[in-house]
């Protein structure tokens, strides 16, 4: 442990618990009443076993926890929410733990992304309603963080992030195997008769064996490094493996400084400015992250005030290298990369891109939190002279198809499709690409450019992770393995290939996506960030008065809700009325 580590470690420990805070507590306005509404909110909360110096003045911390057996990336949730409050007592606050909707990314349908603004809501809505001056965000899977960090900036009270962390290697007839990277070769490969579907079942026990998100470097571990990168937990969160003892012990400490953050009145809109957001993108980059982020953190800075666009992903993390040499862009791991150093080695060997002065939850800058950081395996993190990508950060690109923006990950693509002219193979929806990929009638060639409508946020609705269209088996056989594929959708951060995704504004409400025909030419060109269908303005418009909506099987609820007021990709995919906070205050009592 380095000198300045254990710097920080005194300054948690080093907590009276009798301190009288600056600024007098949120919870005295439940809790530290002498009348009939005080006896209420006390007597009530003693039903559970809490004695009267519970409230006399200490520090209420509610656990935001969103563990359900259902969401098998946060099954353990309860474990880790017992040391959280073991800090939180030791440090003189009261842990206090409540439950929200959990989104469990590999099994809700249409798509968890459907149901991130709503899990945001109950956390927005749970924070404020409730008498808590701080919050640990309890959560891990691909949504559920960004959606916890979502809600929490709406309300703005003192707030630390504890992820659920990465599971285990997979493990395949003795080889490493990554979760959903090696799925998606897996699945073409049988698709393709080059495995059989004996073998494909039996990697199915060995892929997913212990707790935990996906240990490649999908959404969920992209999400948990960039909370690091923005300031929002302590270091080592974003990549610590779940079940490895020392993420319990992270769990303890983030419960101690949850209550001196508390004291601090230290709160997201102090910790998240445009220059951690900047921060976050030049990690995405040089940990080959997710494209899923980018809609994530526009959704977030939305959240808390910051204006973050498309063009600041481009501008501050185009020429950012990766380093990380990890699936789906590299090799290695989540553990690996861990047991390697984690983020504060990767954000050592790349401090002179980071701006090290901005605010953390530690007390000090991010500089400051992560000094002394040593990288243990040059294999996994590499040297600034031997980059896994020279320019890995996310490329958007814009033109007639795409006059909002659309986005690829270069660092996961094959490089010689990055400059590409083709014709179209257009798929009207998913049931249409279902129905026709693997028929031998299927009119498409190694050079065609796949086309998928009817996936971006209103269409699907929620803008699933579809987008990495798997090829024709026909073209598999042949030996074919990656092509260009065009959609509304998002992809899974655990996938890869030369796929354009978020292309806005989407195809059901009319963007040019939904007026591209089979045979049309489409260029795509990465290097002049270019997206250009190859029809005149002429036939555009008139395709555009010939375009007639599809009506939707969504009339009632939060589906309907969700698709009358979701914002496009290029905004981060917000509900509109969501954008903003409402602060913590609530004036009127419940009696």
């Amino acid at each position: 442990m380095t000198d300045k580590k254990k710097t920080i470690d005194i300054k948690l420990v080093d907590v009276d618990a009798h301190d009288i805070p600056a600024k007098p507590l949120r919870s005295t306005q439940w809790y530290g009443k002498l009348d009939k509404d005080g006896f209420i909110h006390r007597s009530w909360m003693k039903n559970q076993g809490l004695p009267d110096h519970s409230f006399d003045g200490r520090p209420i911390i509610g656990i935001c926890n969103s563990w359900s057996e259902l969401t098998p990336c946060n099954s353990h949730l309860r474990e880790l929410a017992e040391y959280v409050k073991r800090g939180i007592w030791e440090a003189g606050g009261v842990p206090l733990e409540f439950p929200v909707m959990s989104l469990g990314e590999t099994q809700m349908k249409p798509t968890a992304m459907l149901f991130r603004n709503l899990m945001s809501m109950d956390v927005e809505e749970s924070i404020r309603a409730y008498g808590m001056d701080g919050v640990v965000l309890l959560g891990g899977c691909d949504k559920t963080t960004p959606a916890q960090l979502m809600g929490a900036c709406s309300v703005d009270l003192p707030t630390i992030v504890v992820s659920s962390g990465p599971m285990l290697n997979g493990k395949y007839r003795g080889k490493d195997v990554g979760s959903g990277t090696d799925v998606w070769k897996f699945s073409e490969a049988v698709r393709g008769g080059h495995m059989s579907l004996d073998e494909f079942m039996r990697a199915e026990s060995g892929m997913s064996r212990s707790r935990g998100t996906c240990m490649t470097m999908g959404t969920a571990s992209t999400v948990a490094c960039l909370v690091e990168a923005l300031g929002m937990s302590l270091p080592e969160n974003g990549t610590l493996p779940a079940v490895d003892a020392r993420r319990q012990a992270l769990s303890h400490l983030t419960g101690r400084r949850i209550v001196e953050m508390v004291k601090e009145d230290l709160k997201p809109s102090d910790i998240l400015t445009k220059a951690a957001f900047e921060n976050a993108i030049r990690a995405n980059a040089a940990i080959g992250g997710s494209t899923n982020a980018v809609v994530h953190l526009l959704a977030i800075a939305g959240r808390i005030g910051v204006e973050l666009t498309l063009e600041d992903w481009d501008r501050i993390g185009g020429d950012i290298p990766c380093l990380v040499d990890l699936m789906p862009s590299g090799k290695y791991l989540m553990e690996d990369f861990h047991y390697a150093g984690g983020f504060p080695a990767l954000m050592q060997r790349l401090q002179h891109v980071f701006d090290l002065s901005t605010k953390s939850v530690t007390g000090v800058t991010f500089g400051e939190a992560n000094a002394g950081a040593e990288c243990f395996n040059d294999d996994v993190i590499r040297l600034l002279d031997n980059p896994l990508r020279e320019k890995a950060g996310i490329a958007v690109l814009r033109g007639n198809l795409s006059p909002l923006g659309a986005i690829i990950k270069p660092s996961a693509a094959t490089p010689e499709l990055l400059q590409h002219k083709g014709k179209a193979v257009v798929f009207e929806n998913i049931e249409d690409y279902k129905a026709r990929i693997d028929t031998p009638e299927l009119d498409i060639e190694a050079d065609s450019i796949m086309v998928l409508k009817g996936c971006g946020p209103k269409g699907y609705p929620g803008m699933p992770e579809v987008g990495n269209m798997a090829l024709p088996s026909k073209l598999l056989e042949q030996g074919v393995t990656d092509m260009v594929r065009i959609s509304d959708a998002r992809m899974s951060g655990t996938a890869f290939g030369t796929v354009i995704l978020h292309v806005a504004p989407e195809s059901t409400i009319g963007g040019p996506l939904a007026l591209v025909e089979n045979g049309d030419e489409i260029t795509l060109d990465v290097a002049g960030r270019g997206l250009h269908l190859h029809i005149s303005d002429a036939e555009m418009q008139k395709r555009k008065a010939q375009w007639q909506p599809e009506e939707s099987d969504y009339y009632r609820g939060y589906a309907k809700l969700y698709i009358d007021h979701v914002m496009q990709a290029d905004q981060g995919a917000d509900l509109d009325f969501l954008v903003g906070n409402s602060g913590s205050k609530v004036s009127r009592e419940s009696h």
